[in-house]
């Protein structure tokens, strides 16, 4: 199969690196991230918009899996390394060519998603972070097609489920959620509260509010003895804060 045939093109928001991972299990490590356009939830803090909604439609890429992977290494000079598939929610676009080819010439990838679309190239993914949206994003998980996506990815690829916690509403679900699937390690992260406009990524950052939510959640998971879980802190916001790209 060709990497330039059209009907393999993906939606591209943007394409940068390389950076680190700012969250979850491969948090700090080198990546080029690959954000799509196009998603199937609308949470409500998202801070991600430009790649979600669809008035932003016209500044998304049809990009095939050979313009992306020479975009990549061009950014990374030719040196593999992890690739990070976001979104958006990236795994209603067809990846599984570019993971193919891509891990032909020496590179990782790993994919974070809500889990509410399984595909059979979870599989190929290095890492893939499940994400199930908490009550306050106003979303409701389906947790039959998160089960499917845990499948999906089989006994190979490393699977995490990730938590963004608000409140102790939040903080329930990610308990609850994480009962379903005790075989998986859990990451939790105090929430960004104000992410900005999608036309304006330097909208100052509530870094007082972020590091006394993460006090607070430090505090709920000692007093729950969950001592399971990893609590960490949204790295790529208290380095960059909203901005894009970085």
């Amino acid at each position: 199969m060709s990497l330039d045939a059209p009907r393999e093109a993906i939606r591209v928001a943007e394409i940068f690196g390389p950076t680190i991972q700012g969250e979850g299990p491969v948090i700090g490590r080198p990546t080029v991230f690959v954000r799509t356009g196009g998603c199937d939830y609308r949470c409500s803090w998202c801070d991600s918009l430009h790649a979600v909604e669809s008035r932003f439609r016209s500044e998304w890429a049809a990009m095939t899996p050979g313009s992306i992977l020479e975009r990549i290494a061009e950014l990374s000079g030719g040196v593999p390394l992890m690739v990070t598939l976001s979104g958006g929610n990236p795994a209603i676009q067809p990846f599984g060519p570019l993971i193919t080819a891509g891990r032909a010439a020496g590179y990782g990838f790993s994919l974070e998603t809500q889990g509410s679309v399984a595909q059979d190239w979870f599989a190929d993914l290095e890492t893939l972070v499940l994400s199930p949206k908490p009550p306050s994003s106003g979303m409701q998980t389906d947790w039959d097609k998160l089960a499917d996506c845990v499948a999906a990815a089989g006994p190979v690829t490393q699977t995490a489920l990730k938590f963004v916690v608000f409140d102790r509403a939040d903080f329930d679900f990610a308990r609850q959620a994480a009962a379903r699937h005790p075989d998986l390690p859990v990451y939790l992260q105090p929430g960004n509260h104000t992410p900005p406009p999608p036309e304006d990524d330097r909208a100052p950052v509530d870094i007082d509010g972020l590091n006394d939510r993460l006090d607070w959640l430090v505090e709920q998971v000692t007093e729950a003895r969950w001592f399971a879980a990893r609590v960490l802190p949204q790295l790529h916001v208290l380095l960059w804060g909203n901005k894009r790209g970085v």
